[in-house]
């Protein structure tokens, strides 16, 4: 038999003294999602919001050290856009941008492809053997392509020499203009390919079945299969494969930095980080490289917003 409830006394004080308890607790409750949130808010404030703003503050300044700060207006963004050596810079950068993606995005997907195959043995150990490259750094690259690219001993030299008739290994990758791209755009696919690989796997091993299966009973072709199933299943990574690999072109710094201990033979290695490095750090005009920064910031944000757009929405 249940407990029955004594009444409340006449003039009792139990809702004006809950009542601000409940409140208080309510405004607690409200203020706990604001208490999560606040750490990434203020590091986000603090390493990344002031940063920009600061930076694009100091493009209109020109510095002659610290402190040193002359109000310029847009001097700065003018001087860049005659500069000859940024140009050099600018192009260097897009042509190793198109080139790596040319290369990069099939080579990714072939790969992904051979080790999605139940044919292979020991898929796993391949996998991580061609994802590993991507766990070193760049400078660690760039010291690695530095003993590989060596004339006669380096073990690239030694291949080609023994590969290509008439061809010897005294080939100086690091020395020689027209094989500087040619260097670079190695020891970045080297860097990028198990990268792409694995999400390219990803989205081989997440495409429906069924349509493998129906393709296979109406007698599709290897090539009609690839076309009609594998290509829309893969489309919305390969998208997002392109993106990250134009960005990550586009900010190209350390590996032909060490590489060529500079701007290379002829400037052939220069890029626009490189640039904006030299004239930030080097010479000490942190105005003017800001300016160049907010330049490739703006080319990035243009190329980006064009491959979104011709992948279609949401890369489809």
């Amino acid at each position: 038999m249940s407990a029955v409830r004594p009444p409340r006394p006449a003039g009792s004080l139990w809702p004006s003294a809950v009542g601000p308890i409940v409140r208080a607790r309510s405004r607690r409750s409200n203020r706990a999602p604001y208490a999560f949130v606040a750490p990434f808010v203020v590091l986000f404030a603090a390493f990344t919001l002031y940063p920009l703003a600061r930076s694009l503050v100091l493009s209109v300044y020109s510095s002659t050290g610290p402190g040193r700060h002359t109000f310029v207006g847009l001097q700065n963004y003018r001087v860049a856009a005659g500069d000859w050596l940024l140009g050099t810079a600018l192009v260097n950068t897009l042509v190793y941008t198109v080139a790596f993606l040319a290369l990069y995005v099939p080579a990714s997907l072939g790969l992904a492809l051979v080790l999605n195959s139940r044919t292979v043995r020991l898929r796993s150990v391949f996998r991580f053997a061609f994802f590993s490259s991507h766990l070193v750094g760049h400078v660690f690259v760039a010291v690695i392509f530095m003993l590989l690219l060596a004339p006669r001993h380096g073990v690239i030299n030694r291949a080609l020499a023994a590969t290509i008739p008439g061809l010897t290994s005294d080939l100086n990758w690091r020395g020689d203009s027209s094989l500087a791209m040619p260097a670079l755009v190695l020891s970045g696919l080297w860097l990028s390919i198990g990268y792409g690989m694995l999400y390219f796997l990803a989205a081989l091993q997440n495409a429906d079945r069924d349509l493998y299966g129906a393709a296979a009973i109406d007698g599709a072709s290897r090539w009609a299969v690839f076309r009609h199933v594998t290509v829309p299943a893969i489309k919305p990574v390969a998208t997002f494969i392109v993106l990250v690999g134009t960005v990550g072109a586009l900010q190209l710094f350390e590996v032909p930095y060490v590489l060529f201990e500079g701007a290379g033979p002829g400037f052939a290695g220069l890029t626009m980080v490189m640039y904006l490095y030299q004239h930030g750090f080097e010479t000490g005009d942190l105005g003017y490289a800001a300016a160049v920064g907010w330049l490739l910031a703006l080319i990035i944000g243009v190329v980006a917003a064009a491959q979104l757009r011709l992948a279609g929405p949401r890369g489809r």
